[in-house]
């Protein structure tokens, strides 16, 4: 049990040095980078509070208290991974939205063009 907490507790140290990392060089953006933080924050804490884990294990009737902090890893990246199918729906709307301003005002300016030409 305190090996798999270990691990559990190095792996969200180095998930939290990876997305400051990834701020300070501006691979991700500061509000994709605080739900990262905040789940791998939650790990560590649960990782390192064995009796939070125990509660919450007999909370949810689970005999093996690592679990809970596994199915709450587990739950918060796919809470996570799920936000990313919607920001990329967002911006193909909005793409496909500026796209076609963009025709309408090159119609426009061809407009203009061929009325000042034939002037």
């Amino acid at each position: 049990m305190d090996r798999l907490l270990n691990v559990m507790a190095i792996f969200s140290v180095m998930l939290i040095g990876v997305v400051l990392a990834s701020v300070r060089r501006a691979h991700i953006r500061v509000e994709y980078s605080v739900s990262w933080l905040v789940a791998s924050i939650a790990i560590l804490i649960l990782s390192r509070s064995q009796r939070l884990l125990e509660i919450i294990a007999a909370q949810l009737g689970i005999t093996y208290p690592p679990l809970p902090l596994m199915l709450l890893a587990g739950s918060v990246f796919v809470v996570i991974f799920y936000r990313f199918p919607v920001v990329i729906s967002k911006l193909k709307d909005n793409n496909i939205a500026l796209a076609q301003r963009v025709a309408i005002l090159e119609y426009h300016l061809q407009e203009m063009n061929a009325s000042r030409d034939a002037s």
